[in-house]
């Protein structure tokens, strides 16, 4: 047996109303104390490391019945993840929408990434340090089609410098933090990823006139269907963590 024309046509929303009905239970056994309700959220790296850990520490504060399934992931991740109802939000640099996925206009905030490197490589010795200085060093990044390789070749287009060659490309955070901080390696990375090891004296951006380097975060939902409760109180929160930065994105 198999669907015809028009119940193939009609699958997707037979399965949509299937999973708005499922979250409509959840929520009503979480209100009676049956079942607790559930937050999905997925987030690219960065964010994971600052704002969402943020949000969700407040979240369940506020709400402690409450469990978290929490994805970090590229976008292309993160936006199947939305499709196949494993997460209810994304977080994401993106600016991608789609005719299932919409961006939420009033959570979006902006940070600024940096040329990382050691507190003492060497290219901190030279004074008036330009970004083409930086071409003869070896590089760590994650690969093409992650939001970090986007940013920061277009960040070295717009200055008209070429792009480095990448000595090495992993998607582990950990290991390119290690390559910085032990290896003489230099990395592109945004602000909040490497905080902690800012304070600790272990890795900082490098002083390069000129550069200054925004990007715009996001999150996103589907377009159809009704969030669930869970995701947004998620939301709520982080629109009261981004809202100073609003207007600046």
């Amino acid at each position: 047996m198999q669907l015809t024309a028009i119940g193939e046509a009609l699958l997707p929303h037979a399965m949509s109303l299937q999973r708005n009905a499922e979250n409509a239970q959840e929520e009503l056994d979480a209100m009676r104390g049956l079942k607790k309700g559930v937050i999905k959220v997925g987030a690219v790296a960065s964010i994971a490391t600052l704002v969402l850990p943020v949000a969700l520490g407040n979240v369940l504060k506020k709400w402690p019945n409450l469990r978290v399934e929490a994805h970090e992931g590229v976008w292309d991740r993160l936006a199947e993840g939305l499709l196949t109802h494993e997460i209810d939000i994304a977080l994401a640099t993106s600016d991608v929408q789609t005719d299932e996925i919409s961006a939420i206009a009033d959570c979006r905030w902006t940070d600024y990434s940096h040329v990382i490197a050691s507190a003492n490589h060497p290219l901190r010795r030279k004074r008036q340090l330009r970004l083409e200085d930086t071409l003869s060093q070896q590089w760590t990044l994650t690969p093409e089609g992650t939001g970090p390789y986007a940013h920061m070749k277009s960040t070295f287009a717009t200055a008209g410098v070429p792009f480095p060659e990448i000595a090495v490309q992993t998607r582990s955070v950990t290991l390119i933090k290690s390559l910085v901080a032990r290896s003489g390696f230099i990395t592109w990375m945004s602000e909040p990823m490497y905080d902690m090891e800012k304070a600790a004296g272990i890795l900082d951006r490098l002083k390069i006139d000129g550069l200054e380097a925004p990007r715009t975060l996001t999150a996103f939902r589907r377009r159809d269907g009704i969030l669930p409760a869970p995701a947004a109180k998620l939301l709520d929160e982080l629109r009261h963590l981004t809202s100073g930065t609003a207007d600046q994105a």
